[in-house]
């Protein structure tokens, strides 16, 4: 596999030099304007090397997931085309949805012997499948709202696969290969990313596809154990996509309208700290969260729980006291454009 492994490795890098050749060909950029973190013209799209990577193994290795090779493949090519090309949130959101439950079947959390089930227990699990689609959904969005500067799309994405590839050792949910080829294809991202002077984004394809790879991942992980605590592996995205959205809500603001309103948005434009600083320490944080719940608490779904909630309140409180802190600066920012 190691070998395997290490020619993908190669692949993957050839290929993403080749993206950038067409992107620079067709003009596929990211254009900065006044909600950017970034001030020149970079390369969008970078992040289609997950998808190509998925592919890649499913041919390698077999079509061991097919309905989620289908779900992420519709998802990643409806947001490379609206990459280029804005699509109405209606579409977009309308495909996520498909991809989600396309994805949901290799799970295993849809039950084909629904016709089964008497008329209570079918509607438990009606709601079920729909609280998982939303759910998903909702996680595959908030991570791509956290796709904002130099290395925070690969940097947590990996800070996601180590757990997952440890915890996978111990449960076997997926394919240790999966992981690792998905693994290879953060890390040639990187190397054109996690920098001051990006050479691309990773784009809306690049932090869908990723991000519903490793809510497949997540969900291969809770239905395996039982445990939907194991969401504390996305506890840091969760807490500031979450705590932003609220704060948005009670601002009255247009959700659908761009900002930079999150934690880390503030932490690179308005305190100036480096893009890869703010990347690493979200990095950092989430791997150190993620290991304690792995390697420290006990492995019982009560611990979990306990964890997990006193992780989010423990977040909950941190961004609260920072935005109380530093909120003025992005609104003396926003003062400065009218």
């Amino acid at each position: 596999m190691m070998s395997h492994i290490c020619i993908l490795f190669i692949l993957l890098f050839v290929l993403e030099i080749c993206y950038f050749k067409a992107a620079e060909r067709f003009n596929i950029v990211d254009k900065p304007n006044e909600r950017s973190s970034h001030t020149r013209v970079v390369l969008r799209g970078g992040g289609i090397i997950f998808t190509i990577a998925l592919w890649l193994w499913s041919v390698m290795y077999g079509f061991h997931y097919p309905w989620m090779l289908a779900g992420v493949t519709l998802a990643a090519g409806i947001s490379f085309i609206d990459d280029i090309r804005s699509l109405p949130d209606s579409v977009r959101l309308g495909v996520q949805f498909v991809s989600v439950f396309l994805i949901l079947q290799d799970v295993g959390f849809l039950r084909a012997e629904t016709g089964e089930l008497e008329a209570g227990d079918l509607l438990l699990h009606i709601c079920a499948v729909l609280a998982a689609l939303i759910v998903c959904v909702g996680c595959v969005n908030i991570y791509n709202f956290m796709d904002g500067i130099n290395g925070i799309t690969g940097g947590y994405s990996m800070a996601m696969l180590i757990p997952l590839y440890l915890l996978n050792g111990r449960y076997g949910f997926v394919e240790d290969s999966l992981l690792a080829v998905i693994g290879m294809s953060v890390l040639v991202f990187c190397l054109f990313n996690f920098r001051k002077r990006a050479k691309c984004f990773a784009g809306d394809v690049g932090s869908i596809g990723i991000a519903l790879i490793l809510t497949f991942c997540m969900a291969r992980l809770m239905l395996a154990t039982g445990d939907v605590a194991w969401m504390v592996l996305f506890l840091v995205y969760g807490a500031d996509g979450m705590m932003t959205i609220l704060h948005r809500i009670q601002l009255r603001e247009n959700l659908g309208q761009a900002h930079r309103k999150h934690a880390y948005q503030l932490m690179a434009n308005e305190l100036k700290i480096p893009h890869v600083i703010v990347a690493t320490i979200y990095m950092v944080m989430q791997l150190v969260i993620s290991l304690v719940a792995i390697y420290v608490i006990p492995d019982s779904v009560v611990a979990h729980w306990c964890y997990f909630v006193g992780m989010v309140i423990l977040m909950g409180g941190a961004y609260i006291l920072f935005m109380r802190k530093f909120y003025h600066l992005h609104e003396e920012y926003l003062a400065s454009l009218k």
